[in-house]
């Protein structure tokens, strides 16, 4: 602590694109220590930073300047600053840029509103009583003050019976801040009767919570097995131990029936951390969280960076997902970096998951990570039946994507009043539009892809940066009418031909562009649990997490999406993602059955869905990654060159390959064009960096840029484990 009456200097981290922190004084009164956040003069105005750990900079005295003001809030936690530093080493970002992270809500260190309350005055003389009167004194006491709003109503008298007891002395009026909002868990109520298997894991990721100490478990379950109701009795036991949790999931909309569970099990909502919390919202959110007054968090991976004053587990639902990629900014990816906030603050951290990645398997079979495996459904349902319908063989009429077999299934499903589902990842009705006459291809003037046709909204969309345009049927390059043409399908085309088949069956198109926030969310899942919807036609977003007891049939559409393409983890994903569509069916009473369509039938990742051979797979995918030193098994680092000026783009690569470090601990692969030539009006070319395990990767790519003069019209990206190639 630097004590009062001494001018001492401290280093401060201010959210702004800096490397490390800045030196200033400290006044005679100022009372500072690490964590506190302080008023600054940076330039030529002032930004709110953090006392930072780091040593002092030596600077001149005349180039020192005073820190304005402490601001009223509690000391980031020690355990926060530790994770930036840690982040911001490990991912090669600016210290200033991962604060920001953690700073999102500027709004959040105002000074709260602080409102009247009424407390009881023991000492005052007696007064005249009136019925109203007894009900006010009734209620209040001296130990704390209930706010006048609070106390008006539950006394169910006016505000002003409450300010005449006041000028009576009964009470005594004085300003309180607004009380949190959320409610407290209710960790002693019974949760659901687990089964033997269930009642197993969930006490040793207990214990876990209990020992307080660092470890990193997997809970690895086929879908519907009650990984949720599992990892809850943890949560359970870090509250009753006065402890906070966090619970990371990958897209907002997979929180729905998860807070629905949650509800039933502790009578109140967590918080959840989103984009689409309003201002207001955030800003009581994360004021609560650092005062230690939130007990459990669930939300996407920027709540990682909450300032948690008492963290007690850190829970990674579906670990595997790519979603928990943050692909711009300071670029990390959430698993990853929530296992490092576990062990800073010394305790465990639950990765869940139905299809784990090749990355978690291979630290479990080194004994880094436990293993924890559910391998029966809840309630006794079975798995879902698979079929592979080879396509090359059915007869398809033109512009339709069913096949005879999924037609017949699902005509059977609907009359037996069951649902299903169609599964297609790709959003829209055409993933691109030519002209019959002319061939020309209508793409997007900023990035080097097509446009993706949306009928129900008249336009044409590009699914990178967001361009769009109206649908039109004449060619904008020849002039031709009549002549543009829809080629593949998309969601609402496959939904078109199901219209066509089955007219009167309801139905609703699932994707991000249909389902707006978790309001529309919501809606949408009510509507499936009521039965009010018969078929759903819907992209990834729908294929993981829910628990629909109905649906028994699902129907992929086309499963050789994602197979095609040189990205490393393409054949992992891709079994992923089927893997958990498969799993939507037949979660209850009725069996299910799964529909495969592939022209692709010999791949590995259909034979492997077809034959029930998980561990196979996996088994050969990760064999071919360790002969090539692809991750788990080595390391790699990607560097993206990008300008708006493609002469400057080609010249910095052209420099970094001149300079680029040659020896035996690592291979540069490049620079090529990158996969998406032009993003968002930026020509782009990369490098892939890859080394062994052991190597120090990210100190050979540092040295290797600062060796490098990098104009400022040109960005260098820096992506520590990508998982996007393109």
């Amino acid at each position: 602590m630097i004590k009062k009456n001494i001018i001492e200097d401290v280093s401060v981290l201010v959210p702004v694109k800096f490397a490390g922190a800045l030196t200033y004084k400290v006044a005679k009164d100022q009372d500072l220590s690490a964590g506190d956040f302080v008023l600054v003069p940076l330039g030529s105005r002032e930004v709110i930073g953090v006392v930072w750990d780091s040593q002092v900079e030596y600077l001149e005295a005349d180039k020192k300047k005073y820190i304005k003001e402490k601001i009223e809030v509690e000391a980031l936690p020690r355990a926060s600053r530790r994770f930036i530093d840690w982040v911001a080493e490990y991912t090669m970002a600016p210290k200033g840029l991962v604060l920001k992270m953690a700073m999102s809500v500027p709004k959040a260190l105002d000074k709260p509103k602080s409102i009247l309350g009424a407390r009881l005055n023991p000492s005052s003389t007696k007064i005249r009583m009136t019925e109203s009167r007894r009900r006010v004194l009734a209620i209040v006491n001296p130990e704390s003050a209930i706010p006048l709003q609070e106390l008006a109503k539950k006394a169910a008298v006016s505000v002003s019976v409450i300010t005449k007891l006041h000028q009576l002395g009964k009470l005594t009026l004085e300003e309180i801040i607004l009380p949190s909002p959320f409610r407290v868990p209710d960790w002693t109520s019974p949760g659901p009767t687990l089964s033997n298997e269930q009642a197993i894991i969930s006490q040793a990721l207990s214990t876990a919570v209990e020992k307080k100490k660092f470890e990193v478990s997997l809970l690895e379950g086929v879908p519907g097995s009650g990984k949720t109701e599992v990892y809850t009795e943890a949560i359970c036991k870090a509250l009753s131990l006065g402890k906070q949790a966090l619970v990371l999931l990958p897209e907002i909309a997979l929180s729905t029936q998860w807070l629905t569970r949650f509800r039933q099990r502790f009578g109140c909502e967590p918080i959840v951390w989103h984009s689409d919390l309003t201002i207001s919202q955030r800003k009581v959110a994360w004021r609560s969280i650092i005062e230690g007054r939130v007990q459990v968090v669930v939300g996407a991976r920027s709540a990682l960076f909450l300032p948690f004053k008492n963290l007690g587990i850190v829970i990674i639902d579906e670990e595997h997902d790519s979603s928990f990629k943050q692909e711009e900014g300071v670029i990390y990816n959430a698993r990853d970096m929530g296992i490092v906030r576990a062990r800073i603050s010394d305790i465990p951290v639950c990765l869940v998951s139905a299809t784990p990645s090749l990355e978690t398997l291979n630290n479990t079979d080194t004994g880094k990570y436990k293993r924890f495996n559910l391998e029966h459904r809840y309630s006794g349902a079975g798995m879902p039946e698979i079929s592979i319908v080879d396509m090359r063989h059915q007869p398809l009429k033109s512009n339709n994507w069913i096949s005879p077999d999924l037609i017949k299934m699902l005509g059977e499903t609907f009359d037996s009043g069951q649902q299903a589902m169609l599964f297609l990842n790709r959003r829209g009705y055409a993933p691109l539009t030519l002209c019959r006459k002319c061939g020309f291809r209508v793409h997007c003037p900023n990035c080097s892809t097509w446009l993706v046709e949306h009928k129900l909204l008249g336009r044409l969309q590009c699914h990178q940066c967001g361009y769009s345009l109206v649908a039109s049927n004449i060619c904008s390059n020849c002039g031709a009418a009549d002549s543009m043409a829809a080629c593949g399908p998309g969601v609402e085309r496959i939904a078109e031909e199901v219209d066509a088949i089955f007219p009167r069956v309801t139905k609703e198109i699932v994707t991000s562009d249909t389902l707006s926030g978790p309001s529309s969310i919501s809606e949408l899942v009510q509507k499936i649990e009521d039965l009010r919807v018969q078929l759903l036609i819907g992209t990834q977003i729908i294929a993981k997490g829910y628990h629909f007891p109905g649906l028994t049939l699902v129907g992929v559409v086309d499963a050789d999406l994602g197979l095609a393409g040189g990205d490393l983890r393409a054949s992992e994903r891709t079994h992923q993602l089927l893997y958990q569509v498969a799993g939507r069916s037949g979660r209850a009473e009725n069996s299910g059955k799964v529909v495969i369509q592939t022209y692709m039938p010999d791949n590995p990742v259909i034979k492997a869905l077809g034959d029930g051979n998980k561990e196979g797979f996996l088994h050969a995918e990760a064999n071919d990654r360790e002969s090539m030193g692809m991750p788990p098994f080595g390391r790699l680092v990607a560097l993206i060159i990008s300008s708006k000026d493609n002469n400057a783009a080609d010249a910095v690569a052209r420099e970094l390959n001149r300079v680029a470090p040659r020896d035996n601990n690592i291979e540069i692969l490049g620079p090529a064009e990158a996969p998406l030539r032009i993003l968002r009006g930026w020509y782009r070319i990369r490098f892939l960096v890859k080394s062994k395990k052991e190597v120090n990767i990210q100190k050979k790519v540092r040295n290797w840029l600062v060796g490098c003069n990098i104009p400022s019209k040109v960005r260098v990206m820096v992506d520590v484990d990508p998982v996007n190639f393109l």
